[in-house]
């Protein structure tokens, strides 16, 4: 009786661990902090799955601006950081939170405006010109005040047009919000607007708003990964996270990025250096 019960046991364990075994095996996952340009556009649904497939790692993505993405790397709460913010992701490095900053594609930003065009920049390459004449217009604009790569660039354009914002100036809205959020709030009070590109061509709630400057080099805006050092945070998945990076920067990530779109345009151009 007693060997036919320990027989019994012997066979139900064996049962659950090989019912069991498979679904660890598939639990492999990596935490990525990243910006909301790059969910908003629709690129992780896009690419995320395609990474799965290669590597049966899964990767959960935490959107948010490119600071508070930077922050949640410094408490260790992600594996990975994928931003646009080249000088902030520079610190970051520098801080001992990653050991080593890696480019992985491009895009531009696009100043928006309504096609009344108050501040009669329509047309424009320039973008210092364009801030200056908003300014003095003081035409209304929708600024994210985020601490987002787009912020941190919108504040440079500021500070190179040689216009300071004084708190409580009636014609500039800061929205405290992702890039989405804050493109419907400059659709519905006509404002002008400074967004990424892909974000833009994947907006719909438009309105009355159009690109008005683009092309301008100062408007380039790179896009830089980083894994979290694990030296700093035990718990970080090294060797996933690190999976993660081999495989974006790869010939086949970087194909995979190339051929995402929306409406025919191209989103994201890589740029990683091999």
């Amino acid at each position: 009786m007693k060997l036919a019960f320990n027989r019994l046991f012997i066979a139900a364990t064996t049962t659950v661990a090989l019912l069991c075994g498979p679904v660890i095996a598939q639990e492999k996952s990596i935490i990525i902090s990243s910006t909301t340009s790059t969910e908003q556009s629709g690129l992780f649904g896009f690419i995320l799955p395609i990474f799965k497939m290669k590597t049966g790692i899964d990767a959960k993505v935490v959107a948010v601006g490119t600071g508070q993405a930077l922050d949640i790397g410094r408490r260790g709460d992600a594996d990975i950081v994928f931003v646009h913010d080249s000088p902030a992701e520079v610190k970051f490095v520098n801080e001992g939170f990653a050991t080593k900053r890696n480019e992985v594609m491009y895009n531009d930003f696009v100043l928006l405006g309504p096609k009344s065009d108050p501040a009669k920049i329509a047309g424009g390459k320039d973008i210092k010109v364009a801030f200056q004449k908003m300014a003095a217009a003081q035409a209304p604009f929708v600024s994210r005040g985020d601490k987002s790569g787009t912020h941190a660039a919108e504040l440079r354009y500021w500070k190179d047009a040689g216009i300071a914002i004084a708190p409580g100036t009636s014609w500039y809205k800061e929205t405290g919000s992702g890039m989405g959020p804050a493109l419907n709030t400059a659709s519905a009070m006509n404002g002008y607007i400074l967004a990424d590109r892909a974000t833009w061509l994947s907006f719909k709630n438009r309105g009355d708003l159009t690109i008005l400057v683009q092309g301008d080099p100062k408007l380039f805006n790179q896009y830089g990964v980083m894994l979290v050092n694990s030296a700093k945070f035990p718990h970080i998945k090294k060797a996933e996270g690190q999976a993660f990076i081999d495989w974006i920067t790869s010939k086949n990530g970087q194909e995979v990025i190339a051929t995402y779109q929306i409406g025919g345009e191209q989103l994201f151009f890589p740029n990683a250096k091999r």
